[in-house]
């Protein structure tokens, strides 16, 4: 593979602001924004635009993960390494989703955002209709919620039907297989290997010319709530979004700073290294729209490409820490609202069930209201129809579910590639300095800013 030196290149010229990717986004917001709150008519009809882009991301996640997971796998030298490192990324999800939860309710007995409510139970089960349908995606998970079941689920019934349908754990599983195999079939697989590894090229470029449109997909994406929703539904629930985001914002600053800290970078580094990825979560209210330029981005910053092949999007269905502190905290403050009294264990039981739940849930659209509702069927003491409740606002909170994933996963990242001894600290802190080193190898595709 052909080098270049870094030290004889020209410095690039600097890039004007509005043409980094990060400005364009947050111009996006602004103006979706504004036209939500005073056309929201013609706002409504703009969902389009940011379906259509998180689609055509989503399009792209499938053959980004294989790709990477593959490649990185196949040039392991250990197989041992694959499975103690999809072991220290699952304990660390275990107990940051959990604390998550443990958080959620902490901030629910604090804040109390629903006491003082006095809603009836019984007049809420005329107006929750629009809940029917996610009790019912809600029901249909639970009944598949076995250990057994979910596992088998993992696997694939065919390799080319896991591409298809867009499953996320299932191209994994297939990926970390197919990768393993490559990797001890030695000489006769090098060949493979070298496709895959030009192969990744054009699709990192078809990424970073798909990124391109992120400020359409946001502006279409941020009209729509708006005008759907308006501004006024924040009103009357604005002490519940007001714990949630504060809560959600102590986690990152507090718990994830801390576990930054332990491992040797600073969070506020990371979030100015991921600033342009992380409007484009808040302008889409998806933490997948910005996936693949999370993968590559994390690579770039030196973390193993192996290690970000399996624990990103791993992280993106079994480490929700956003998802998690909203469901304790939704589901306490209904049971506040209804003036539902829940005894140390009922709390306990919830707290397991959400553990469970959360997990059940992965990769399904709207995933926090989902795993919401199947949460409460399992523990029948908090009424369901109290979600009727949260329902307006439940698009607001969406922005921070996926904003406290994504930040997560990336945190997990960095941490578990430390701990594998695959992490390029020099690389790391040119990155998180605004320093960020070109990859050695030449015609590497680079994301927009």
């Amino acid at each position: 593979m052909l080098k270049t030196d870094h030290a004889a290149a020209a410095p690039p010229a600097p890039v004007p602001f509005y043409r980094h990717l990060y400005f364009q986004v947050i111009v996006a917001i602004v103006l979706g924004a504004v036209l939500g709150h005073f056309e929201p008519a013609f706002a409504v009809q703009l969902k389009p635009l940011g379906d259509a882009f998180i689609k055509v991301v989503k399009m792209i996640i499938v053959p980004v993960i294989f790709l990477t997971i593959v490649v990185g796998i196949a040039s392991m030298t250990s197989m041992k390494a694959v499975g103690r490192v999809m072991l220290k990324a699952m304990a660390y999800f275990l107990v940051l989703s959990t604390l998550a939860l443990v958080i959620g309710l902490v901030i629910a007995h604090v804040v109390q955002p629903g006491a003082g409510m006095n809603i009836n139970p019984e007049e809420l089960k005329a107006g929750a209709g629009d809940v029917a349908k996610y009790a019912s995606d809600a029901h249909a998970i639970a009944e598949k919620m076995s250990l057994v079941a979910f596992l088998m689920d993992i696997i694939p019934d065919t390799v080319v039907g896991a591409f298809a349908e867009g499953k996320v754990l299932q191209v994994l599983f297939f990926a970390i297989v197919f990768g393993i195999a490559l990797a001890q079939v030695g000489k006769a697989g090098e060949p493979i290997l070298k496709f895959l590894e030009a192969l990744t090229w054009p699709v990192f470029r078809l990424v970073a010319i798909l990124m391109k449109f992120a400020p359409i997909g946001a502006f279409g994406a941020i009209a729509f709530t708006i005008g759907k929703y308006g501004l006024g539904a924040l009103t009357h629930l604005a002490w519940l979004v007001g714990s949630f985001y504060i809560g959600s914002l102590l986690f990152v600053l507090l718990v994830l700073g801390l576990v930054a800290r332990l491992s040797g970078f600073s969070i506020l580094g990371l979030l100015r290294y991921l600033k342009s990825e992380l409007l484009l979560v808040l302008g889409t209210s998806s933490s997948e729209a910005a996936l693949p330029a999370l993968m590559q981005k994390m690579e770039r910053a030196g973390c193993g490409k192996s290690v970000v092949g399996l624990v990103v999007p791993t992280g993106y269905s079994f480490n929700l820490d956003g998802t998690n502190l909203y469901m304790t905290l939704a589901a306490l403050f209904i049971a506040q609202a209804t003036n539902t009294h829940l005894s140390l264990e009922q709390q306990i039981a919830l707290l397991l069930v959400a553990m469970v739940s959360s997990k059940g849930a992965a990769g399904v659209t709207g995933a926090g209201f989902v795993t919401l509702a199947m949460t409460l069927q399992v523990v029948p003491t908090i009424p369901i129809a109290g979600m009727a409740l949260i329902l307006g606002v439940d698009r607001f909170m969406s922005e921070c579910r996926a904003l406290t994933n994504f930040i997560g996963n990336a945190v997990a990242t960095v941490v578990v590639s430390r701990w594998e001894g695959a992490l390029d600290r020099d690389r790391l802190e040119a990155a998180l300095g605004g320093r960020e080193l070109p990859m050695p190898e030449l015609n590497e595709p680079s994301l927009p800013t």
